[in-house]
Order: C-alpha cells, then structure tokens, then sequence
C-alpha cells in the first residue's frame, strides 16, 4: 500500500478522536480511547473469517471439559490471538439501548485471549466504557472505526463486480499506522513523551551503530534483541527491520526474537499491541511489563543472554524504591550488580538518585560469552553517565568494570535538543564483547554534535534531527577508526586514574618533639595547643629500631633521645588534600589495552608526588591503602575548542566607536546642546 494511503487512513482515525471526544476528553487524552480501539478494530478484523471456528473450538473444548484452551483456540483462530465472545464489532452496531451496547461491548472486550486482555487491561481501556457510554457516544465511536471509507483488515473490500474497492492492510502497513499515531499522540505531549518515546533518527543511528560492523559476519540462524526499557518498543522493531534488512542484502536467512521489558502499564501495552498489529504474537509474549516488573528490582529474564541489546533508559529517575526492593544498599545480593573483577568484589550499585547506568549494567549481564559474535549493546545515557561518581564509587566503578574489560567500543556525542523532552547533551553507548583486533585495548569518541539537521517545527524541546547523511557520516567515521577533528582514539587507560589522599603533619606548639602521643593527648592537644608551620610534627607512633623509612608512606627517620628512629606522624585534617594521578603517569599504560599493576601503580604514584606535591609541601606523605582507582570520560577535554579572543585592534575599534557615538552627549544632558 502506498504512503499517501496509509496517510490517509492515520489522518482518518486521528479525525475520529476530534469528532467523538472533544467534549468529552482534552486533547491530551484523547489517545486513552483511539489507541486501544484501533487495536480492537484491527484485531476484531483479523478474526472475522475464523470467528465461527473459534467458538465452534471453544464449544467443543467446554464440553470435554478441557481448562487449558488457549492453544487450541489460538490455532483455530489461525492467530496468535482469539476472541470467544459471541459478537464482533458489526454485531455491535444496532443496539436498542445504550445500556444494552455498554453490557454487549463489555461482554465483546472479555472475550478476548489473556495476552489481548493484558493489552486492554493495561490501556486501562475499561474505565473509559462507563464515560463513553453515558454521553452516548460508544456507538459513534465503534461506526466510526467501522466507516465503510476505510478498511483496518488484511483483507481486501470488494464491489459487487468482484474488483478491489479498499485493498487490504498487511501487518507492516498496520504497524506503521499504529506507530504514525502513538508519534503523533506523543508529539502532542511533548513534554511527558520524551519519557518513553526515543526519537526515530537517533533509534536508527543505535541500530547500525550495532549491527553495520557485524554486518558481513552475520550467518544464517536466530538472533535475540532485548532491551530493558523497551517503552513502545520502538527501538526493538527498528533494530529488528535493520537486521533482516542487512541479512537480506548478504543472502542470510535470519530469525529475529524480540525481548523487552518496561515499567510504565501504558507504554507497555503499547509494544505488545504493536507487536500483535505486525503479526508478530510469539514476540508480544516475549514482551513483560506493568507497574511490578521493574528491570532493576524484578528482571524478567534472568540468566537469559542476548545477542543485540539497545535501550534508552530513564535519565535522572530516582530508584529509591526498587534499592528497597532489594533489600537495601547494603543487602543487595544481586549478581547483576555486585561483580567480581580482578580478585575483588566490586559494587556498581550507583546513587538512588539517579539509575540510568544501572540499565546498561543489566544489559551486560546478559552478554553471550559462548559465541562467535558474543554480543553487541547501544544505550543512549546523558554526560552524567561519563564522570559522575567518585574514585570508588557505583558510576566509576561501572565504568571501570567495562573499560578494563575491553567492552566499550565508542561514545557517540549527539547533537543538543535531539529528544522531545530535554536539550541536554546525551550520548550512545557502544559496547561488545568481541572487538575486532584493531579496536582491542581502545576506545573512539565521536564528536557528532555538529552532525544534524533543524527541524522546521520544534517538537516539544527537539529542534533538530539525524538526516540518513548525518547517520551515513557517523557511523561511517566509527567504521573507518580514525583520528579526525571529530574522532579521537584512546588507550583503556587514557580514562583511569588513582585518587590518592595526601597527608601533612599535625604541627602544634609547646609539644615534645620526642615522644608519642596517645589519641587521647592528641584530641586534647587538638583543643587546646595552637597550630603553626615552624612548630614541631606530632608523633603518633614510634616504630622499633629496624624499621626502614619510607617518608612518601608516612614513615619518617628522627633523632629521638641521640638515636636514629622511625616515627608516623598525626596528620593535620585541615591539611588534608587529595591528587587524582592519571594512569597515564604510567608509560607502560600507553600502549593499547595495558592495564597498571601494584608495581605500575606504586612508581606511578610517587613519580608525581615528588614531581607535583613534595617541591611545594616537603613534608606530605600518602597512605597506600586509601589509594582507590577511578575512571571518567572527558568529551570537553578531547574536543572542546576555545572561541578566539579578538585582536587588540578590534577591541580599540570598538572603544573609539562608543567613544565617537557618546561624544557631546554628556554636555547635552547637563544643559544645552555643544553640537
């Protein structure tokens, strides 16, 4: 069926909700009740040819007595769906009273099967029966989606002589109807939309970010596509059409399996119904969502793995209740997000205030580690996911999980006001667990922040878009790995670094310079003795002859009583500072993959302490043990460009142009003009 067609019909059905509900329902609601019945309409259709085979099926099935219909029913109906009511939407069209068509249609929307009843239930379809009803308007809105001028059925509508009057609607033509409305009602609620709708260009570009580089090692079979915050699972059917597209192109024969999870009960049954408009009913039931199926706290498909993963996760959601959920910061034993790594446990759990990086954890849970592919990941995060979080903490910790793991391939920087409900910069994600040998121990930041097309109508906070040139430019430019303007190439351990506490002695007045003192004395000595720079060091600790000296380890040699000893000193908390060393500090940690060891990390450290601290305060030292190892990604560092100052000559210029213009004016103002 041609675009212009499948416009007509969209525009069709979008008029419906100005002609039935504009005084019944504000604009904004308005998709409450035309989403679920253009579901109903289009399902209603599909089954009319086997309606009577169905409940002839479910006739037989009651009398044997069999509970377990739903195989049986669904293959009578020839469908991945059913519906055992004794109406169909025709059948409601002549009703005497309004009572009676609000009983008929509650008994129609029953009969259908649990996934479709998940859908309606979900929509909460139900509750609009009692207000449609009322305002008599139920029975315009089923003629209105039965008008004769359109036709939401595979199958064609012929005249009397046997031509086509109206050609039928295939799956892809539905599912692109369904989906131009779900657009439309999400662009008329700009703001809320941006929450479970990513835009079209930038789902695009995630999924030939993931598959073009594979795109020739692709070999005939089945593939799995999850994604963890599916919304209305846009990215999956996007990612899935890209696929089969690329395996067509290479003459692979590919099966596609959609997986998804989402929270939100609307958009939930928005997916699943659009995966059932497509004919794709074995997908809707891999689809799992509703307000108790949080991804975080409630993974529908654990030790599950998946071949292509994408997602657009919450940015800036609190997750407070799910942490309670499981148990607690303290109590959460989910391996998803305690790991180990490198002969430690390490926690990626990250603030309750902000989830999104949890998302992509989740994700790389479910990597395949047994295949010739592994898996491949694209997730769209704002900049907070590239440095929030301290040296140590859940974000850094999530980010060093994954680059001494090899897993990042790239970050694409979007360009500004690329969603419907932020302007704030975001950035895709590019992970796998096979990268090709010349990507090994690296990763690429692409600035495409310039990349982009206006838009001529801003959509809520969107002005802009990805044309099929920008998303040609970029994903070119991951493909070909080079250094440009806008490509950059970093060794792993371009991005680590070790934060490193450094200590000054606590030096107080009238002290004995050669004793120790007790913690008690100290915290007296703290309250009562005055601080200075020439005053004597106070000694906490005094070691036994022997110990060697160590001044960079707080280890220092004294003469106490005539003899050479060894002392730790209190440290002045007031002093206290803290350097974040660069791994590169570390030569060895330039070379593609090379990852610091306790050696690397001792000669790196004090390297830059005698460099940087020890010229400035001789007497600083740092503890080993509170050496904790950092990671953050920098885009401004790599790509920012600093605006030219102007030259001395066109700022004189200026001066002497304001000069010229207030010339006259103040004797003017102060009586009588001197012109």
């Amino acid at each position: 069926m041609e675009n212009g067609q499948l416009t007509w019909i969209t525009n069709f059905i979008w008029g419906i909700a100005d002609d039935v509900l504009r005084d019944l329902y504000v604009r904004g609601k308005y998709r409450d009740v035309i989403l679920p019945m253009t579901v109903i309409r289009r399902l209603d259709a599909v089954l009319e040819p086997t309606k009577q085979a169905v409940l002839d099926m479910k006739a037989s099935l009651d009398k044997a007595g069999i509970v377990h219909q739903d195989a049986a029913l669904r293959q009578a109906a020839g469908q991945a769906f059913y519906n055992t009511s004794p109406f169909t939407l025709r059948d409601l069209k002549a009703r005497a009273s309004r009572q009676q068509l609000e009983a008929d249609f509650r008994a129609y929307l029953d009969g259908f099967s649990p996934n479709v009843q998940e859908i309606i239930d979900n929509f909460e379809f139900r509750n609009q029966i009692p207000r449609l009803a009322k305002a008599d308007a139920l029975g315009t809105l089923i003629e209105k989606f039965l008008d004769p001028s359109i036709n939401l059925s595979p199958y064609p509508v012929l005249n009397s002589d046997g031509t086509v009057r109206l050609p039928g609607l295939d799956n892809h033509a539905m599912g692109t109807i369904f989906e131009e409305l779900v657009r439309r009602f999400n662009e008329e609620n700009n703001e809320e939309a941006g929450e479970h709708w990513t835009p079209r260009d930038a789902v695009k570009l995630m999924a030939r970010l993931i598959f073009e580089p594979i795109a020739d090692q692709i070999e005939s079979g089945t593939y799995l596509l999850y994604d963890g915050a599916c919304g209305t699972g846009g990215m999956l059917t996007v990612a899935e059409e890209t696929l089969l597209q690329l395996a067509k192109e290479r003459g692979k024969q590919v099966s596609v399996h959609l997986f998804g999870q989402e929270i939100n009960a609307e958009t939930y049954a928005i997916c699943k119904a659009d995966l059932l408009l497509k004919g794709e009913g074995d997908a809707a039931d891999n689809i799992v969502g509703g307000p108790e199926h949080s991804t975080l706290s409630n993974d529908a498909f654990p030790g599950r793995t998946f071949d292509f993963m994408l997602s657009n996760p919450p940015y800036g959601k609190s997750w407070k209740s799910d942490l309670e959920r499981m148990g607690g910061k303290a109590g959460i034993k989910d391996p998803r997000f305690v790991v180990q790594h490198r002969g430690e446990e390490l926690s990626l759990i990250t603030r309750t205030s902000d989830g999104q990086m949890l998302f992509l954890v989740n994700m790389l849970s479910k990597m395949k580690h047994d295949t010739p592919l592994g898996s491949r990941i694209a997730e769209v995060h704002n900049g907070s996911s590239l440095f929030t979080g301290d040296a140590g903490q859940g974000e850094s910790n999530i980010r060093r999980w994954i680059i001494e793991n090899d897993w990042l391939e790239a970050i694409v920087a979007l360009p500004l006001n690329m969603f419907y409900n932020t302007g704030i910069a975001t950035y895709i994600w590019v992970l796998t667990n096979r990268k090709p040998e010349h990507r090994k121990g690296r990763v690429q930041l692409i600035d495409a922040t310039q990349w982009y097309k206006p838009l001529r109508k801003n959509l809520g906070k969107k002005n802009c878009e990805l044309s099929e040139e920008d998303i040609r430019r970029i994903v070119d430019t991951f493909l070909k790995f080079e250094e440009t303007e806008q490509s950059k190439i970093f060794s792993n351990a371009a991005f680590g670094y070790w934060k490193v506490t450094v200590e000054r002695p606590l030096r107080l007045k009238g002290i004995d310079p050669e004793r120790a003192y007790t913690p008690k004395e100290i915290k007296a000595l703290r309250e009562t003795a005055e601080r200075a720079e020439d005053a004597p060091p106070v000694i906490k600790k005094i070691h036994k002859p022997g110990t060697a000296p160590d001044p960079l380890r707080g280890l220092f040699e004294v003469v106490i009583g005539g003899k050479p000893r060894v002392v730790e000193y209190e440290p002045d908390t007031e002093l206290r500072d803290s350097e974040q060393i660069p791994f590169l500090e570390c030569q060895a940690c330039h070379q593609p993959g090379y990852l610091p060891s306790p050696e690397d990390q001792r000669t790196a450290i004090e390297t830059f302490l005698r460099r940087e601290v020890l010229p400035y305060a001789p007497d600083a030292w740092y503890d080993p043990a509170s050496v904790k190892v950092g990671y953050e990604i920098s885009f401004n560092r790599y790509f920012y460009k600093p605006k030219a100052l102007r030259t001395l000559e066109e700022i004189r210029a200026d001066l002497l142009a304001v000069e010229k213009e207030a010339e006259g004016l103040l004797a003017e103002i102060l009586g009588g003009s001197t012109r």
